[in-house]
């Protein structure tokens, strides 16, 4: 049970703040409580309470006591200047339109000027919910202060929270996500030709999965590290991890082909097995096959620290011992070939126990693991030396830069929602105002605040339903209200990663009870909140198209881009190094790459999406991703291979692999050029096969080392695949010369 909690929310970080926010709440509503204060300042406590918890996202602890204790003088001048402004409707207007701006521009400043922002921004909005008033104001000013007080105490005493722990976690949703899709690559091997589909869509979740969680780590390792060179160390254990879980799911699907199974198979949604997946021979080999493979998830569920034993070791030396070829089973060469990745995977587990710092037992290593260990040792003591050296971009200014662009959309979007708001009703139209806020969070084109505000919309409307009934059903209960409050806020903020129309359905059914507190509460004004929050997330769209517009296609383009940028860097980087070339650290190309796809994949949502009415852009924009993450993995696997070649004796550098992959190169910086400028006169070349370019008639090159073997399907399909991604793009191959 833990492990699956741990691999549904990688670090418990939805948990966390689910339950730091309501404990935050709770903890004022009961300071409140015994100060006998009335329910509208009980909701304006909890409604503060909630801001000043889920404001703060710095990961140490000293950046967010200083940014909470910055943002109490701010949240005081916020709730003052809202009862001030709160009967002058255009001096009022103008202050909340100029505040919006503010508080989007000073994203640019980073997590604190975004924490502040949003406390300026929700504060105010807090003092027109509760109607505040100049003469209530010194009792706003003290339940503010005991909200602030009570988000500190719950953040930093109750349920503290350090980027080192957050990391720990991580890695054990990684290690549950890994043990989960070796069990996906096990009923894999055992499904009928019926069933094989479904498990096929299964491998290809758990594989995502298992990319977001490294994801997800790396962008914890600078703060949840002692140092750099630990934060190397284990982003280099936990990229060996994952690439080779992902080889042995492909080596697997090629086991239950009739031919060798295309990468694209486990990327593209709907790819079918070719000749509809045939069942292996169920001999000897296979049994053996699925017995160990549930041994190797075995190993990777057994938790870091716990003592291993003798049976333990004798399975892990007989997984380490597949790296070897006398220690392969009489088997097909499809069925050998995913032994050997079972001897890598177990390698790549290995390492990343000893980067954990397991304590580890010798004593039974035979000779093939005593050899693993070597390698490793002498991986890590390069990686230690090794300096990281990354420059600088360039950031934009003026109305280029995002954060400005953003902030004179969203004021101008929220001028029009004010005055559309007041139209609609002159008491509540900060609810317009509230939504064309949100839709401009976290988005950067026309099509994803469209998205946005559609499903913003649709979570309100069956939150309206059910706040109808848990009303009626409440009644004058306060506290049973306040009760669901928590429950709701708590499930707003769990669900909140997973669906933005949940988190939303979460939020209007909350703003229902509270109506019912504060005795405001008819159907009339949760019907309001559905036609002001359509009108702000129209407004929001309006501003977004016709002010300073990303569109959509213009982003994608942009991203796509700086995808390909990636891809050809790492391709060369490491093509250089396994042709002999100077030692580079290829690592964190490799998290470029993967952060790059991960933005691309984001800013394609409105594209795929399953409501948008261009179909067939649809799923040329699906077919595109599942290209590029093919891309990905192979470069990925080439730079793993490469990092190998200092510290592995066995395997020698071969120089013709320079000229192999010089056309990869060139293809991928043509598309990028042709997508940057469709005037652009590059074109993609064809050709040879690489197999062919490096030794006609033979697949292995025994005379340069096993390195040529490793990397030799990858290039082959990289070289596949990059032409492929040329033809949905428009870019016609160069012909061939006769």
């Amino acid at each position: 049970m833990r492990d699956r909690l741990a691999a549904s929310d990688p670090g418990l970080i939805r948990l966390t703040a689910g339950l730091r926010t309501v404990v935050a709440i709770a903890l004022t509503l009961a300071v409140l409580a015994l100060l006998r204060v009335p329910v509208p300042q009980l909701v304006a406590g909890a409604m503060a309470a909630m801001v000043a918890t889920f404001a703060i996202q710095e990961k140490q602890r000293s950046p967010q006591a200083v940014t909470l204790a910055l943002g109490l003088p701010v949240a005081l001048a916020s709730v003052a200047l809202g009862a001030l402004l709160n009967h002058r409707v255009v001096a009022g207007d103008v202050f909340f339109v100029v505040l919006i701006f503010c508080a989007v521009y000073g994203r640019r400043f980073g997590d604190r000027g975004t924490a502040l922002g949003l406390i300026g921004f929700q504060i105010y909005f807090l003092s027109l919910f509760v109607q505040a008033t100049t003469s209530g104001l010194p009792a706003l000013y003290g339940v503010i202060a005991v909200a602030f007080g009570c988000s500190a105490a719950a953040r930093f005493v109750l349920l503290p929270e350090t980027p080192a722990g957050t990391l720990d976690r991580l890695r054990g949703a990684f290690r549950a996500r890994l043990g989960q899709l070796i069990a996906s690559q096990i009923e894999l091997l055992d499904a009928g030709p019926d069933d094989v589909e479904q498990v096929l869509e299964e491998l290809r979740t758990g594989t995502a999965r298992l990319h977001e969680t490294a994801l997800m780590i790396q962008g914890r390792l600078e703060d949840g590290t002692a140092d750099a060179a630990t934060a190397r160390l284990l982003q280099r254990r936990i990229a060996d991890a994952e690439i080779a879980a992902e080889r042995l799911g492909l080596l697997l699907l090629t086991a239950r082909s009739a031919e060798r199974t295309d990468t694209l198979t486990l990327h593209l949604p709907g790819a079918p097995l070719p000749f509809g997946g045939e069942l292996p021979v169920r001999d000897e080999a296979t049994a053996v096959l699925r017995r160990d493979l549930e041994a190797m998830r075995l190993l990777v569920l057994r938790p870091v620290g716990e003592p291993s034993g003798t049976a333990s070791a004798q399975v892990r030396n007989r997984l380490l011992g597949y790296r070897e070829e006398e220690h392969l089973p009489k088997a097909s060469p499809a069925v050998q070939d995913v032994f050997r990745g079972l001897g890598e995977a177990a390698r790549a587990v290995l390492g990343l126990r000893i980067a954990l710092d397991e304590p580890q037992d010798e004593s039974d290593d035979t000779p093939a693991t005593a050899r693993s260990r070597e390698e490793l040792d002498a991986e890590d003591a390069a990686i230690e030396s090794s300096e990281e050296d990354e420059p600088e971009e360039p950031e934009p200014t003026g109305l280029r830069r995002p954060t400005t662009r953003a902030a004179v959309q969203v004021a101008v979007g929220s001028s029009l929602a004010i005055v559309g708001g007041e139209l609609l009703s002159s008491q509540r139209w900060y609810w317009a105002v509230l939504t064309c806020w949100i839709v401009f969070l976290n988005t950067a084109s026309t099509g994803e605040i469209l998205v946005k505000g559609y499903r913003r919309l649709l979570g309100t409307v069956l939150g309206v339903v059910a706040g109808i009934g848990l009303a009626g059903l409440v009644g004058n209960h306060t506290w049973t209200a306040f009760a669901l409050v928590l429950v709701f806020i708590f499930a707003m903020f769990y669900t909140a990663p997973l669906s933005y129309t949940l988190m939303s359905f979460f939020v209007t059914a909350m703003l229902g009870l509270l109506y019912t507190l504060l005795n405001t509460y008819s159907a009339s004004v949760l019907l309001l909140r559905v036609e002001e929050t359509a009108l702000g997330a129209a407004c929001g769209v309006i501003a977004a198209a016709v002010v300073l517009p990303i569109h959509t296609d213009r982003r994608t383009n942009d991203l796509l881009v700086a995808v390909l940028d990636r891809l050809s860097d790492v391709t060369r980087g490491a093509m250089e190094q396994l042709s002999g070339e100077a030692y580079a650290d290829l690592v964190d190309g490799a998290r470029d790459l993967d952060q790059a796809l991960a933005d691309l994949r984001a800013a394609t949502q409105p594209l795929t999406h399953p409501i948008t009415p261009l179909r067939s852009r649809r799923d040329t924009a699906r077919y595109v991703m599942a290209l590029l993450e093919t891309c990905a993995y192979h470069a990925r696997s080439l730079a793993a291979t490469a990092e190998l070649l200092p510290t592995h004796p066995s395997i020698a550098a071969d120089p013709r692999l320079r000229g192999a992959g010089r056309r990869i190169v060139h293809n991928i910086e043509a598309i990028a050029a042709h997508v940057a400028d469709p005037r652009s006169t590059q074109r993609i070349e064809t050709g040879p096969s690489i197999a062919s370019m490096l030794e006609p008639g033979t697949l292995r090159t025994p005379r340069y080392g096993r390195v040529t073997d490793r990397v030799l399907r990858h290039l082959q399909r990289l070289d596949e695949a990059v032409p492929g991604l040329a033809r949905p793009l428009g870019l016609v191959p160069e012909p061939k010369k006769v």
